[in-house]
């Protein structure tokens, strides 16, 4: 059994001061992994309702401290959580140092029994979601049973396919599915994970020199929320992903209004696939924000308050001001 990392309790840093009335909990899934979740109340008199907050891969709630105190200043309460194998939550077993699933449904599994077990007892509604990256594409792939639950889904730079620069999906399902297949599943991927080598100026995660070192430090504090190079069952779990959401069957279920807002300088993921993405659905909008770099909830505030302005006209605009 792994150890409990930082489960019930959160991490503060100087410089990233913990939302005000922000408490955490814990909970276990229905296949038996211990998730870290944590809710914060609206700093307004009347709740406007509750944003779901999703990370990307390789995060935790620790480093959006910032963005739910935005989102809890503008009337929201906020839910978000840990997914399983990062942050506060359970590592899977043997797997303690790598990002690693076999499925992304794991993932799906732990939205679904947050939102039953924290969100819908304990969280005002109307709810919307707001998703960076890999839980974007969680998003999208839980979509058809979240349709009579949430009102808009806002996705940040949605992982549903690669950056050009970087293999095709379907190069990727074949190769580290047959690595898979040999019993490597939980093989670290090499060259996946520069992160900790990057500058602030090569970084392609953040323009913002502040908010970079912010993470940085977080990191540096907190080296058991993090973990290191995604292994070959994540990575294939990721392609087989991007196939089915670009399925024609598996997007005409999607039916929850959705804006997707991609970076107009994503070097992570394809800003032109969430694109088409958007155009194929029925509920689908699309939004890019010119020079943005992938996390677009760590940018510099020239880039970062016109994506917080358009999430609130877009999400804000379903719930009761």
């Amino acid at each position: 059994m792994d150890p409990v990392h930082t489960i019930n309790d959160l991490v503060d840093l100087v410089g990233n001061p913990r939302p005000a009335g922000i408490v955490a909990g814990a909970l276990t899934t229905p296949d038996r992994i211990r998730l870290r979740y944590a809710v914060a109340p609206s700093q307004l008199p009347r709740t406007r309702g509750t944003v779901v907050l999703l990370q990307g891969r390789n995060e935790a709630i620790e480093k959006y401290f910032e963005t739910i105190a935005d989102l809890t200043a503008l009337g929201y309460a906020v839910a978000t959580f840990d997914w399983r194998g990062q942050g506060g939550s359970q590592r899977l077993r043997g797997a303690s140092k790598t990002g690693h699933v076999p499925s992304f449904e794991g993932y799906v599994t732990d939205l679904d029994t947050v939102f039953r077990e924290v969100v819908l007892p304990d969280c005002r509604g109307p709810y919307v979601i707001l998703a960076h990256s890999m839980g974007a594409a969680v998003a999208m792939l839980a979509a058809p049973r979240l349709v009579n639950r949430v009102e808009r889904i806002v996705a940040s730079t949605p992982m549903v396919s690669l950056a050009s620069r970087r293999s095709g999906a379907g190069g990727l399902f074949y190769a580290m599915s047959a690595l898979r297949f040999l019993g490597l599943g939980r093989l670290p991927v090499r060259g996946e994970n520069h992160s900790r080598n990057w500058t602030a100026a090569q970084n392609p995660l953040t323009s913002d020199i502040r908010r970079f070192q912010r993470n940085r430090n977080l990191i540096t504090a907190a080296p058991q929320l993090f973990v290191g190079s995604p292994t070959t069952s994540w990575v294939a779990a990721a392609a087989r992903t991007f196939r089915r959401l670009d399925d024609s069957d598996v997007v005409a279920r999607i039916h929850v209004p959705t804006l997707f807002i991609t970076a107009g300088s994503d070097r992570v993921v394809s800003s032109s696939a969430a694109e088409r993405l958007a155009w194929r659905m029925r509920s689908g909008h699309a939004l890019s924000i010119a020079g943005a770099r992938h996390e677009l909830m760590q940018e510099a505030d020239i880039f970062r308050a016109p994506f917080l302005a358009a999430f609130d006209s877009f999400a804000g605009g379903a719930l009761p001001a």
